[in-house]
């Protein structure tokens, strides 16, 4: 078992990429913390990881606010004692709104899931790991993050900010036993194209662009692979790195 007795948090699990990570890690021997603003999806994966005998609780949090990013981390540590890995997991896209056309409360929105989370989560769980020389952090950027033509302005903007911050803290922390990876999925099979409601007719047109030439969909559970790995010490020289798993697509 590649995680035993490791606890993890993954924010954005009760469904898609960060259900399959937490049922993953729970397999290879992780204490799970299941985080999701869907409460009820939570509890459903942490009654699908007990029963096949891993060690899960579910909590409910909005990864926007910063007093719910805290409440998760405390109760992590007041329930697990420690944290090991930190899976950056939660995000929304935009309506492929280009540059002219954004909104402040659509840009602060999705840079407050996509972006400040990932930072107040970091920045809450790197003491903890300062303390003990060791941790991981998996972030969950995009290809998006690395391309121009995978989403609108704001959502690429907030994924590029992503894999900076990643690089950067990756980097900080290098000598004191912490890493900060990312992965960059490609279009993956989940519920995360709900969170389109009003696709803007002409960035939509230019993003398909550079969507049209994607090999394949993928699969969560090929993302979940990839952030096994980033948590185990196979990866141990992988630091401040952006792994892309996205079925050939940038290679175009």
């Amino acid at each position: 078992m590649k995680l035993k007795d490791k606890v993890a948090i993954v924010t954005g699990a009760a469904s898609g990429m960060g259900k399959s990570i937490a049922l993953l890690y729970a397999k290879e021997g992780a204490k799970v913390v299941v985080s999701d603003l869907n409460l009820d999806g939570a509890n459903k994966v942490v009654e699908e990881i007990t029963s096949a005998g891993g060690t899960a609780f579910a909590i409910k949090t909005n990864v926007a606010v910063e007093e719910d990013i805290q409440t998760l981390v405390d109760t992590t540590v007041s329930t697990y004692g420690t944290v090991d890995i930190l899976v950056n997991n939660a995000g929304i896209m935009d309506n492929f709104e280009p540059a002219a056309d954004i909104e402040d409360k659509n840009w602060e929105r999705l840079f407050a899931v996509n972006t400040t989370s990932v930072m107040r989560a970091t920045r809450k769980v790197i003491p903890i790991f300062l303390e003990k020389t060791s941790g991981v952090i998996v972030n969950i950027a995009s290809a998006g993050g690395l391309n121009g033509a995978r989403a609108g302005a704001t959502y690429t903007a907030s994924k590029h900010a992503v894999i900076g911050f990643t690089k950067n803290t990756g980097f900080m922390y290098a000598q004191q036993g912490i890493r900060c990876n990312a992965i960059a999925p490609g279009a993956v099979e989940t519920n995360i194209s709900t969170t389109i409601t009003d696709p803007h007719q002409f960035g939509s047109s230019r993003a398909y662009v550079g969507m049209a030439t994607n090999p394949r969909m993928g699969k969560p559970d090929e993302i979940a692979q990839v952030a096994l790995f980033l948590a185990t010490e196979e990866s141990s020289f992988v630091n401040g790195a952006v792994i892309v798993a996205d079925g050939g697509w940038s290679a175009y």
